[in-house]
């Protein structure tokens, strides 16, 4: 599911399509376009089953069909929410079908379909050349239909019909506007689902309800087993690891704790998938209500989120910070990720953190977003030195000083200038950069080993103090 760009309604469509589909029996598969995390949360609820990602950028080309079909497995149907317009991908980066790690390039590696969300406010019969435009610029992209959204009027829906059927593309539901499934956003786009709780659950309910009342489910089913079977295995995470020496050998699995609940919504299936496959045994701990880490941790993950929006309730949590500082003090490994970043230093405005790194930060006007082509700077728990990711930013704090000595990752921006980022320290792994363990698989087999060695691999959890 794909639009001219954003803001066109692609997220409500999709996962009321998601949600529709599912109530009328249907075993879905619900896939985001790109490196987003908060969509994939919405599918999560509308199908029941974990929301994927298919990035190219992130996980190379590849990858892309095999972890289709694995996050396929066992359902009927898939639906893919793109990202952005139908053609944006990596600026710089061309492929046939369009940018690199576009809607477009991501449905040419699974053969899907594509049906394209249009907001039709402000045209009528324009919509027939915006179209044509879209079908004829890449032939071998296959817009096979449209969904008419913030369609203003029966006339309105009429008068663009026949557009649409003057171009020969048929429509498969039309959408009126209907602000009662708006979803509240902030300094990053929408609000997780997580933390919305009911809230999210009746959203995506009203979603559900504005697309089974509007769209042709029928045709939309027709057109999803209109795609090709795809060749080749399924994406799996012990052969991936296979191919990375293997599962980690150790006497007793590793306790992997890994940070969740409202503040720490960013991660990927894969990584638990991963982590699991290489031997160790994950635990979820919960940062804003849990104040101590599970039994026997050995290594801890701070992947991404909103520590921003809840710093009070986070800082609050002494007994918990003074555990993560403590397990960090042992060398134990401990990868952090942008939102982990921030809970690890000393201050996050003002309240305090877990002082783990000797940086403060803060919120700011400024939004850093992109793909980054990353060098790692000195040997951690994931990567030796020398090590090249493509990574992914998106944040609107900063962390001061940017960088330890060594910092984590270096690159060149796109004017060419060099960048530091990140700070490592004993054991931990910090930075605002976002990888896809799926395409750095040997990173997990290098942190499972981490945490499997004496002498944090058998110490107890810190007690609350």
């Amino acid at each position: 599911m794909a639009a001219p760009g954003s803001g066109s309604g692609k997220t409500t469509i999709a996962t009321g399509l998601v949600a529709a589909l599912r109530r009328r029996g249907h075993r879905v598969a619900p896939f985001k376009v790109g490196p987003d995390y908060i969509d994939p949360g919405y599918h999560t609820v509308a199908a029941g089953r974990p929301g994927r990602n298919l990035d190219p950028v992130l996980v190379g080309e590849h990858r892309v069909a095999p972890l289709f079909r694995h996050g396929a497995a066992g359902a009927d149907i898939a639906v893919v929410e793109g990202v952005m317009g139908l053609f944006d991908g990596r600026i710089g980066h061309h492929v046939e079908a369009g940018g690199f790690g576009s809607t477009a390039h991501v449905a040419g590696l699974v053969s899907a379909p594509v049906l394209l969300v249009v907001d039709c406010r402000g045209q009528s019969t324009s919509i027939a050349a915006l179209l044509h435009g879209f079908r004829s610029y890449r032939p071998g992209v296959r817009i096979e239909g449209v969904v008419l959204n913030q369609v203003g009027s029966d006339r309105h829906e009429e008068v663009l019909r026949e557009a649409c059927s003057d171009v020969g593309l048929p429509v498969l539901g039309a959408v009126r506007r209907a602000g009662e499934v708006d979803v509240p956003s902030r300094h990053l786009g929408l609000v997780p689902a997580v933390e919305r709780g009911a809230e999210a659950v009746r959203a995506v309910a009203a979603m559900g309800d504005l697309v089974e009342s509007s769209v042709d489910l029928d045709a939309v089913v027709r057109l999803a087993r209109s795609a090709p079977d795809l060749d080749g295995p399924a994406w799996d995470a012990a052969a991936e690891l296979a191919e990375s020496a293997g599962p980690v050998a150790a006497a007793h699995p590793p306790v992997i704790a890994v940070a969740g609940g409202p503040a720490f919504t960013f991660g990927y299936a894969e990584h638990v998938e991963l982590l699991r496959a290489a031997g160790a045994e994950v635990a979820v701990v919960d940062p804003l209500h849990d104040t101590a880490l599970p039994p026997g941790t050995a290594a801890l993950v701070l992947p991404g989120g909103f520590p921003e929006a809840h710093a009070q309730a986070l800082s609050a949590n002494e007994p918990l910070r003074h555990a993560v500082a403590d397990l960090a003090a042992t060398g134990a490994p401990v990868h952090a990720e942008c939102g982990g970043l921030l809970y690890l230093v000393s201050k996050l405005d003002g309240h305090p953190m877990c002082g783990v790194l000797p940086a403060e930060a803060e919120m700011t006007a400024r939004l850093t977003l992109g793909y980054r082509e990353a060098v790692a700077t000195a040997d951690t728990a994931l990567h030796a030195v020398g090590t090249r990711v493509h990574g992914h930013e998106f944040h609107r704090t900063r962390v001061l000083p940017a960088h330890g000595d060594p910092p984590t990752w270096a690159w060149r921006d796109a004017t060419g200038a060099p960048h530091r980022e990140g700070h490592t320290r004993l054991g931990v792994h910090a930075s605002y950069l976002h990888t896809h363990p799926a395409g750095n698989p040997g990173s997990i087999h290098r942190f499972v080993t981490a945490a499997a060695r004496a002498p944090w691999s058998a110490a107890p959890a810190s007690p609350p103090r």
